[in-house]
């Protein structure tokens, strides 16, 4: 069998042991909640027991474009999955360790470093919580502890409404745009005009995107996907390669009745 701990260094675990968990009631918990989400989230029936992340340092490959042609990358969207798959599973194996039903307010970051043009970090932060009432069914139906990129406010709100998260969902497309040729572009000085050209390859480059972010909530028996964003960055390969990344947080219904509270009128006493 193998060891369920063969991912996580042993600085995780030792820093993992001194938080609160199942195991360990007495120990301190760590969050990157704000004072307000993690009221919230104790409100929402949640104890906070510790911020768990998940890293990848990886080296992204190189794949050759046409300059004529609009066309996905698919080296490159590959691998930049990959890599967040491999943070994600990490954080995901963090939470695990410690008990817990969840992870919430989740982040993903991609960072670079002067070690080389081909390499990236790739991050998964989150504060990691039990529910408090022992029986309850909030992870994933893969058995693992549901994550969700939710602000404390809206997982309260969420959970208030009668659904819980299941899964951050996410699709990639990593998309070259073809270069518009020199005669072409002389001929439109002047001229307002759209750039068909242009628009059909973005256009394409996000609806994959959405379209593989569909699937996985599918695979996770979702009814939906709440807090849903596109994320187009170049991450350095030019200026006609860019990648649309889709995420977000697919839901389930726990009960038949949503009662959504009517909105109130806040009045805010900051300057």
């Amino acid at each position: 069998m193998a060891d369920p701990h063969e991912g996580l260094p042993e600085h995780a675990l030792e820093r993992l042991r001194g938080l609160r968990s199942q195991g360990h009631p007495d120990g301190v918990f760590t969050s990157d909640l704000s004072v307000n989400e993690y009221l919230l989230v104790r409100e929402a029936g949640f104890e906070p027991i510790g911020m768990v992340l998940g890293s990848s340092i990886y080296h992204i490959g190189y794949q050759q474009s046409r300059w004529k042609q609009s066309m996905e990358m698919d080296v490159l969207t590959q691998a930049m999955y990959e890599a967040r798959e491999l943070a994600m599973s990490r954080m995901e194996e963090e939470a695990a360790e410690l008990g817990a039903d969840g992870v919430v307010g989740v982040r993903l970051e991609v960072n670079r470093y002067e070690w080389g043009e081909s390499l990236a970090e790739f991050l998964a932060i989150g504060t990691a919580v039990v529910a408090r009432e022992p029986g309850g069914h909030f992870r994933s139906f893969r058995g693992k502890p549901f994550t969700s990129d939710l602000s404390g406010q809206d997982f309260w709100t969420l959970l208030r409404a009668g659904y819980r998260p299941l899964s951050m969902v996410m699709g990639s497309c990593v998309y070259h745009v073809a270069h518009q040729g020199m005669l072409k572009s002389m001929s439109l000085v002047g001229q307002n005009q759209e750039m068909p050209n242009f628009t059909q390859a973005l256009y394409d480059a996000r609806e994959l995107a959405m379209e593989r972010m569909q699937a996985e909530a599918h695979e996770e028996k979702a009814e939906g996907i709440v807090g849903v964003r596109i994320d187009e960055k170049s991450h350095g390969w030019g200026s006609h390669v860019i990648e649309f990344f889709a995420v977000g947080t697919a839901v389930t219904p726990i009960r038949a009745d949503h009662e959504i509270s009517p909105p109130q009128i806040i009045l805010s006493l900051n300057d």
